[in-house]
């Protein structure tokens, strides 16, 4: 009988109703982990309830509401064990030059990306167990400039240092944290820009192509599991090469 990586783990994911939040919860189910989704949008997040069947809780919320994120921790404390992986990966937002990008959409999208992710962590504090491992996704747009998703890229600029942060903070808990920053990837979102965006997106990408989803879900299983039990602090870049070469 085949063990999973995650065997007898409990596992939450952010924004895992579609794109990679879904593909790593089927990922981390298929290892044998007991996974906690959230999502904003509840018919899509039911619908992925479904598609991952009895070993997944879906409790609907949006990541960038504390009250909504404490619901999400009653409902893990309701089964009464720790967290052990932690996966913030809910964000986004919307393309806009600093000319025209309002200041709803800067507080939308910096609630979401940055001050959701700080406190999804916090928030998971007192239930995160010794040894864990929290996943913070950021993107291969942090480490570069934007003229259409500067907003957005600073952001994930953001998650990045605070995985720094937050690695030293935890370490005496023996708790790992490790940023996952993919490249473009075939997810939802991406088809919904506009088809110049996605071009020049996979343009600078010399493997010649977006990611999958499930690439990038299998990244972050090395990450949650013991295959990377010395390794808090990084970033791990899942972008065709983009940002290495």
């Amino acid at each position: 009988m085949r063990t999973g990586q995650l065997d007898g783990q409990v596992a939450v994911i952010t924004g895992g109703s579609a794109g990679i939040g879904l593909a790593t919860a089927h990922r981390f189910v298929r290892e044998g982990a007991r996974v906690f989704i959230t999502g904003r949008r509840a018919d899509e997040l039911a619908s992925a309830a479904r598609e991952l069947g009895g070993s997944a809780v879906a409790v609907p919320g949006d990541a960038s509401r504390v009250e909504d994120l404490d619901r999400l921790y009653a409902a893990v404390a309701d089964e009464g064990r720790p967290i052990d992986v932690l996966v913030a990966n809910a964000g986004g937002g919307p393309a806009g030059g600093i000319a025209e990008f309002t200041e709803e959409q800067f507080d939308a999208t910096s609630d979401l990306n940055f001050r959701g992710t700080y406190f999804t962590v916090q928030r998971a504090l007192p239930l995160l167990r010794d040894g864990a491992s929290v996943v913070l996704l950021g993107s291969a747009a942090g480490s570069s400039a934007s003229t259409r998703f500067g907003v957005y890229a600073a952001t994930k600029a953001a998650v990045r240092s605070l995985a720094r942060s937050l690695a030293l903070e935890l370490a005496g808990r023996g708790i790992r944290v490790n940023t996952l920053s993919p490249g473009p990837v075939d997810t939802p979102s991406l088809a919904q820009t506009p088809a110049g965006v996605r071009e020049r997106a996979t343009a600078g990408v010399p493997l010649g192509r977006a990611g999958r989803p499930e690439e990038v879900a299998a990244a972050a299983l090395f990450l949650a599991s013991r295959e990377s039990s010395f390794i808090t602090g990084i970033e791990l870049f899942v972008d065709g090469g983009a940002r290495q070469v």
